[in-house]
């Protein structure tokens, strides 16, 4: 029904803005991100928009990109996902965190996510896996998401590295990343050895 609006903004607080669009101000919910970058009162601002329809309530949500809007549709496409749990979610992790940590199989750093547990996150991990790495958002290719998909892979060499990684008390998405670099044919210490050098660059 709605695609987009811009307008001017009159009101915002913790969880939404209300944008004026020719006398009429719509309010629509919106991710931490999106908030940061538009809910400045006064200013002119485009947001791409989804319409939630319920029996008992109709919610628009606001996105400052199609990137956010696009993984968004992809969070409540999760089942048990609502729109309020996919709007947490996002307000934890951009769209390419939020990939990374769906390849890597990071159920952790999705539950970081306000009102989100580990059986939901298991899920949204579970059900976007396959579809994540033919999406790749702005700052990630396909290519690299298909790498740290494989290096999560359990019973792999790689995966044996990760697992010593998150145990040294990296978290288990920056260690996929860091080994998903490497040689797979290299033995688990040695893979370790180059990773935390690889880690250690980074910090």
């Amino acid at each position: 029904m709605f695609y987009s609006l811009t307008g001017k903004v009159v009101f915002a607080d913790v969880s939404c803005l209300a944008i004026d669009c020719g006398g009429v101000a719509y309010r629509c919910f919106a991710t931490v991100n999106t908030l940061k970058r538009t809910a400045q009162i006064g200013s002119t601002v485009t947001v791409y928009t989804y319409l939630s329809v319920r029996e008992d309530a109709m919610e628009l949500f606001g996105f400052a990109d199609r990137e956010e809007l696009d993984f968004f549709k992809l969070l409540i496409g999760v089942s048990g996902v609502g729109p309020k749990a996919a709007l947490s979610i996002l307000s934890e992790l951009t769209p390419s965190q939020l990939s990374m940590s769906i390849a890597s199989g990071d159920v952790k750093s999705i539950t970081r996510a306000n009102g989100v547990g580990p059986k939901i996150a298991q899920r949204v991990v579970l059900e976007l896996k396959d579809k994540i790495t033919k999406i790749a958002p702005s700052g990630v290719s396909n290519a690299q998401l298909e790498n740290i998909a494989q290096t999560a892979q359990q019973g792999s060499t790689s995966a044996e590295a990760v697992n010593a990684l998150v145990v040294l008390g990296y978290g288990q998405t920056e260690a996929a990343r860091a080994v998903a670099k490497l040689d797979i044919n290299l033995t688990v210490e040695e893979m370790i050895k180059l990773a935390l050098k690889e880690l250690m660059r980074g910090a």
